[in-house]
């Protein structure tokens, strides 16, 4: 295509030399085939979240750590992931012959201690002795029993034993190793129904009571279960605008674990 020739007078006046832009077009490939189309950017689809849908977590009735209470050497181990542990059975034992020992020696300065007491108050009733001498013999005789108390109390420190019946779900030391006083053992779970955690709009507090029903379907098994509220947080968090909920289920699930999750859904009024 050709550009029209401007006269000279339009030249000199604009000062500005025009050309002519013609928009190629595509030259259809041979064989009467249409060139590809340009690609369009998908549109996001906006996703319609359910507003009664709520996030929630399933957590074990009680859990702790178990620490060392003592330094010495971890002597034997009974403990496994998934173990289960029966509340009083022994989990982690130290080498306890320095403790053994400390305890013999504190009953042998006890039993020193009274005799020396009984002779003190024999020979006080034969006025071979003073009250002062008496009372001396007393109080070393207390301060043996003492130390019996407490050489025992540190014996028992060294068998760490299960708080509660419950399952253990992490190991953090190995057996023949030392540790120091604070050192994290092992961590275990209740073994029993577990509860549910969740945060809802603190808006539904109106319609919310100990005991309202709601249904709960966790994402690891696919299936929904009924549970209802049992304890409501008295505060409400500010920024968030939740409020903290506890609940449980209607029954005890087997095939349920600590730590899965879910969507809890409320029949509420919005």
């Amino acid at each position: 295509m050709r550009c029209a020739p401007l006269h000279r007078a339009a030249w000199l006046t604009l000062g500005i030399v025009t050309a002519c832009s013609v928009q190629a077009q595509p030259i259809p490939p041979a064989g009467g085939a249409r060139a590809p189309a340009t690609p369009v950017a998908a549109k996001p689809v906006a996703s319609a979240e359910d507003p009664g849908a709520i996030r929630v977590l399933l957590s074990p009735e009680l859990e702790t750590t178990l620490v060392a209470q003592m330094v010495g050497r971890i002597s034997s181990l009974q403990a496994q992931l998934g173990q289960r542990i029966a509340k009083g059975r022994p989990v982690v034992g130290f080498d306890c012959s320095e403790a053994a020992a400390r305890l013999q020696m504190a009953q042998a300065e006890s039993a020193s201690a009274n005799e020396t007491l009984n002779a003190k108050e024999r020979l006080r009733k034969l006025d071979a002795a003073g009250d002062m001498e008496v009372t001396l013999a007393a109080t070393n005789a207390d301060k043996g029993r003492a130390a019996i108390a407490m050489a025992r109390a540190q014996l028992a420190q060294c068998t760490v034993v299960a708080p509660f019946t419950g399952r253990i779900v992490k190991v953090h030391v190995k057996p023949h190793q030392g540790v120091n006083i604070g050192v994290p053992l092992v961590e275990m779970i209740s073994d029993g129904p577990l509860k549910l955690r969740l945060n809802v709009p603190s808006r539904w507090l109106g319609q919310l009571r100990v005991g309202t029903p709601f249904e709960v379907s966790i994402n690891e098994t696919g299936l929904s279960y009924p549970a209802k509220v049992t304890l409501i947080n008295a505060r409400v968090d500010a920024v968030a605008q939740t409020i903290e909920l506890e609940a449980r289920m209607d029954r005890n699930e087997p095939d349920l674990l600590a730590g899965m999750s879910g969507i809890a859904r409320f029949r509420l009024t919005p």
